[in-house]
């Protein structure tokens, strides 16, 4: 038996994402936050969610630590792990974004080939990349979780920034949160946004 031959998708007789668009009146889109663990990629969104329902946009943030004591809860931080957390997490934005849905993915994601994996369910189009940078020294002094101090002590291994790459993004939006406050932070990831996500844009 092939594998897959018993499943036979529906989605052509379902309603389709612009129905869902118009019923909430704005456009949908991915908005993917990668960075250093510290950087402020939870706190960015978080104040971006905030911004946003005030604003009329229903939208979904998908975290890091919420998805890995949930869906992704059987995973652990081997490479291959993490490359099939990124593409479940793909996966159920893509789910969202198919409902109409503004959805803010807040996630280390460290090379360019892991997030390439997400960008590829999520579609180029609809896949907004947003790097949240901030220098390593000032992400450590941030690292409320002591990650990084375990890091260097050896006690977690394969640590982004410490004894694993990571790989900034070429495009799309960069924001410095030792530069910034969060407040102008928020603000700068909403005028980029904007456009995208109204649907007289």
């Amino acid at each position: 038996m092939k594998k897959n031959e018993n499943i036979h998708p529906i989605f052509d007789q379902l309603l389709q994402r612009s129905d869902k668009e118009q019923l909430l009146k704005q456009k949908a889109v991915v908005i993917w936050m990668t960075g250093l663990s510290g950087s402020g990629k939870s706190t960015v969104a978080k104040g971006l969610e905030q911004l946003l329902h005030q604003k009329g946009f229903l939208t979904k943030v998908l975290d890091g630590d919420n998805i890995r004591s949930g869906i992704n809860n059987n995973l652990g931080f081997s490479e291959e792990d993490r490359a099939e957390n990124i593409r479940r997490i793909g996966e159920v934005a893509n789910l969202f974004l198919q409902c109409g849905v503004v959805t803010i993915c807040s996630f280390v994601s460290p090379t360019k080939a892991i997030r390439q994996v997400a960008k590829d369910i999520v579609g180029e189009a609809d896949f907004l990349e947003i790097y949240i940078n901030a220098p390593i020294e000032v992400c450590e002094q941030r690292d409320v979780k002591g990650l990084y101090k375990k890091a260097r002590a050896g006690l977690i291994k394969n640590f982004t920034g410490i004894d694993a790459p990571f790989e900034a993004p070429e495009n799309g939006l960069e924001i410095r949160t030792d530069k910034t406050t969060i407040e102008e932070a928020v603000e700068q990831v909403f005028n980029y946004i904007q456009d995208k996500i109204s649907i007289n844009g």
